[in-house]
């Protein structure tokens, strides 16, 4: 009985642990949430921290927080924020002890089949480095997406995926990063990041050289949401809309998943990608898609991505049941559909 009663009573020291643990995380986020400006995910994570864990110090502190911001004026800071991230140095996410964990590149093999009509590119960003492109088309004046894949993808993945969006009158125009499908060089967030930029002007180039006149629609999913939101940040007026799937608003959470000991590396979310502080610099059409159960980036990421978007066209599309790499088998219709309307939305 006293060797019973001992268990249950370290059972419950370690739930207590766990729960202080969940509510340190939650208050931290939303300490972030309000350093950021964005003052309704803060109310709502420092709520929660209040409501679930009441016993722990961090209730406390949350309760503090929730009355001082009661009693602010609301700001909107967004453009000053973008100014400090539009700044960001990520060189911090280059030691080789990281990229191990953020890109996992792979070539594209010989036998990849290509369809008839479909163009190959590759894109110079760099002295003797260019990255892969496909550009799959519909119509010269129908919307086009320039689309940044998953961390684990290449352009040659959507050769089945592609057909879809032509057939629903959308080019689609993917691109890789370095190291991946036929690009040289190696991959590293600072080149992601910067590649991104260069990609676009180019494919601004192209599209208009070739007589394609659509409005130009921005996407990434997983990993390529970043450089999907680098460019939306940074060239609003040239671009129509934006589309993330399975998107981060936060990276030390996706970092430490990954198995990247952020603590060791003295990472903080100030110094990530700030994808909450881009998004809100963006006032166009957006659509965020995200699953239900993404074990990997949670629905909470494409939630706080869609409340800090300003556009007046601004959607959130739960797809049901799926996880991560499952869009597809629980929602391709309402996924499919809701890209349709949104780049109908852009083109009228």
């Amino acid at each position: 009985m006293i060797k019973r009663t001992i268990i249950i009573f370290c059972t419950l020291i370690f739930l207590a642990g766990c729960s202080d643990k969940a509510a340190q995380e939650l208050y931290e986020i939303g300490q972030l949430e309000e350093r950021q400006h964005n003052n309704a995910n803060a109310i709502r994570l420092y709520q929660e921290v209040a409501d679930k864990y009441a016993d722990s110090e961090y209730a406390r502190k949350a309760e503090a927080r929730l009355a001082a911001i009661n009693k602010k004026p609301s700001d909107k800071k967004g453009a000053k924020a973008m100014t400090t991230a539009s700044l960001t140095d990520y060189s911090q996410f280059d030691r080789p002890e990281i990229l191990q964990f953020i890109f996992h590149p792979r070539p594209e093999v010989s036998s990849s089949i290509q369809k008839p009509g479909v163009t190959e590119l590759m894109i110079p960003v760099d002295e003797d480095v260019s990255v892969g492109a496909r550009f799959y088309p519909a119509e010269p004046d129908d919307p086009i997406i320039l689309f940044f894949h998953g961390n684990g993808e290449i352009v040659a993945d959507y050769e089945d995926l592609a057909p879809f969006y032509t057939k629903g009158g959308i080019n689609f125009f993917p691109a890789d990063f370095r190291g991946y499908g036929r690009s040289t060089g190696k991959p590293s967030v600072t080149a992601m990041m910067h590649d991104s930029h260069k990609v676009l002007a180019y494919a601004e180039k192209w599209l208009s050289e070739h007589g394609y006149t659509g409005p130009l629609i921005v996407m990434g999913r997983s990993l390529g949401s970043a450089p999907a939101l680098e460019l939306a940040a940074h060239h609003e007026e040239k671009i129509d809309g934006l589309i993330i799937e399975s998107g981060f608003a936060y990276a030390l959470p996706l970092l430490k998943l990954l198995g990247i000991d952020t603590d060791a590396y003295n990472i903080t979310e100030e110094q990530g990608f700030r994808n909450l502080d881009k998004i809100r610099n963006f006032k166009k059409p957006t659509l965020v898609i995200h699953a239900e159960n993404d074990h990997i980036i949670p629905f909470g990421d494409g939630q706080a991505l869609s409340d800090a978007s300003p556009a007046a066209y601004n959607k959130l599309l739960k797809i049901p049941k799926a996880d991560h790499n499952t869009l597809f088998a629980y929602g391709m219709q309402a996924y499919l559909e809701a890209v349709k309307e949104m780049t109908d939305a852009v083109s009228h």
